[in-house]
């Protein structure tokens, strides 16, 4: 578990300090625009790395339980995560979902830490996605102070819907291929309900 809380103070510590504007500034002003993305990438690597590693100890090494989800809850997990898909392929892609959502890869992070919260309730999993659902959604307050989801999103409703549409169907072929495939091979566990 301590790789785990490591990995998430430095993959959210990095993300977090991007709220630091001014600090933020200093820094690049002190290394360099270049050289601050740079160090930027290998820390959030870096993080990452810790991440899976520690989280897959603490899944080798057994599970804490501290509370039973219901069986219903994985289903709503799979729709929740199906729409976390479909809005980070629209932060991408400007239309009416982004238009509205205003910054659709940060919903879609809620959305998806949000759908693993309710779906999975032992410890490891409280402590990784809780983290990244609170600081996406502190984030998302930083955000909307600075102004910048004005800059991402417009101030008009695009014309047309086909970003949208795009959206949609590529964020589905991506959900569909984490489901069937990319979930168990890469995260070890199957997402789909089975029949008891």
């Amino acid at each position: 578990m301590t790789l785990l809380v490591l990995g998430l103070i430095l993959f959210l510590g990095i993300h977090s300090f991007t709220m630091a504007r001014k600090s933020r500034s200093g820094l690049i002003g002190r290394i360099g625009e270049g050289p601050y993305k740079g160090l930027y990438s290998l820390l959030s690597l870096a993080g990452i790395a810790l991440i899976s590693i520690g989280y897959g100890q603490y899944r080798a090494n057994g599970y804490i339980p501290v509370w039973d989800p219901p069986v219903w809850t994985r289903h709503i997990s799979l729709l929740l995560v199906l729409i976390a898909f479909i809005c980070v392929v629209a932060a991408y892609l400007p239309g009416h979902i982004k238009y509205r959502l205003k910054h659709p890869m940060l919903a879609g992070v809620k959305i998806w830490a949000f759908a693993h919260l309710i779906a999975n309730g032992d410890l490891g999993s409280i402590l990784l996605f809780g983290s990244i659902l609170a600081w996406a959604v502190v984030a998302r307050i930083s955000v909307k102070r600075r102004d910048v989801a004005a800059q991402h999103g417009g101030t008009a409703a695009p014309a047309g819907w086909r970003n949208d549409i795009l959206a949609v169907v590529i964020g589905t072929a991506v959900y569909l291929a984490f489901v069937f495939w990319l979930h168990p091979l890469l995260i070890g566990v199957s997402v789909l309900p089975t029949r008891a």
